[in-house]
């Protein structure tokens, strides 16, 4: 009797293999999944909203480093390039979001990107009239294909590509975009000086190579970036200030008789230090010794004190 109660209660193996069995042929692979997403993008059949849907899953999966390869042999990644001379501005966006997604941390993506002239589409949509949001993700898609890759580098400064940044600090409406080129600018700045100041094997000497043939520093200097990041002291985030307050330090050895002939700066510099020497004392008071504040208050001091 016992034993009929719990074969009630629990099904028999078979039965339950027999439903894992059904259930497994129901559930894709994100192969299969990324193959009908490509395909519904690129199909004329789709309405706009089914492709910037397909397009907005895509992004999803493209993050994983084995997707966004399987993503290039589908030939996933020249659509999504090639999406970004739409006339749609919604579809380009999203084109550039899944691109950015794609060559985050992946060098075989970066490499196939930019021989598929991904980084000229992108610095034409920064450098021409577009919506913000548009520019944004071609902003995020640039950065990502910069990082870590020294020839896209050289490329981007053979292309232009600091002039066509530095433009976006002359047009109104896009102060948002300020903040992720400083970003962009500091990264790719210490990280040119952390490799060639590491310890390396032979195995790095041919990235090192590349790395010096990567102009940055100077074309910063020769296109007035020393006179233009201090400037952005002056808004009122504290996330944005500690931005630039990094890149003003990482330039300090290049800029530093223009910052010392700069008397805004030196302004500047004055009241950021009365705010923050307040605000780290009423984070010391509440008992945070090591705070966010007291840290900029830092980085503020060390400039002043290099000036």
């Amino acid at each position: 009797a016992r034993e009929e109660e719990v074969r009630k209660k629990f099904r028999p193996i078979e039965q339950l293999k027999e439903e894992f069995e059904k259930l497994n042929m129901k559930m894709e692979t994100d192969y299969e999944i990324m193959v009908k997403l490509i395909s519904k993008f690129n199909s004329s059949a789709s309405t706009l909203d089914e492709k910037v849907a397909a397009l907005y899953d895509l992004e999803y999966y493209v993050h994983q480093v084995d997707n966004a390869k399987d993503f290039l042999s589908m030939g996933g990644l020249q659509l999504v390039i090639e999406g970004l001379n739409s006339s749609k501005a919604v579809l380009k966006e999203h084109a550039a979001f899944v691109l950015g997604a794609a060559l985050s941390s992946n060098p075989k993506v970066q490499i196939e990107a930019i021989e598929g002239g991904a980084l000229q589409k992108l610095l034409v949509i920064l450098a021409t009239e577009q919506p913000l949001a548009v520019r944004k993700k071609a902003l995020f898609a640039l950065s990502s294909m910069l990082r870590h890759f020294p020839y896209a580098q050289q490329q981007f400064l053979k292309l232009g590509g600091l002039q066509v940044l530095r433009s976006l600090f002359r047009q109104k409406g896009m102060e948002t975009l300020h903040v992720r080129v400083v970003t962009l600018l500091y990264d790719l700045i210490m990280e040119k000086m952390l490799l060639e100041d590491s310890q390396h094997g032979e195995q790095m000497e041919e990235k090192i190579q590349q790395y010096r043939q990567v102009r940055l520093v100077p074309a910063v200097l020769e296109q007035g970036w020393c006179a233009l990041v201090p400037n952005l002291l002056a808004m009122p985030e504290h996330d944005t200030r500690e931005k630039v307050l990094k890149l003003v330090g990482v330039l300090m050895a290049f800029c530093r008789e223009h910052y010392r002939g700069d008397p805004a700066l030196g302004t500047a510099l004055s009241l950021l230090q009365s705010e923050y020497e307040e605000l780290a004392a009423q984070e010391q008071r509440e008992g945070d010794k090591d705070g966010y504040f007291r840290e900029l208050l830092g980085s503020i001091n060390t400039i002043i004190q290099e000036l």
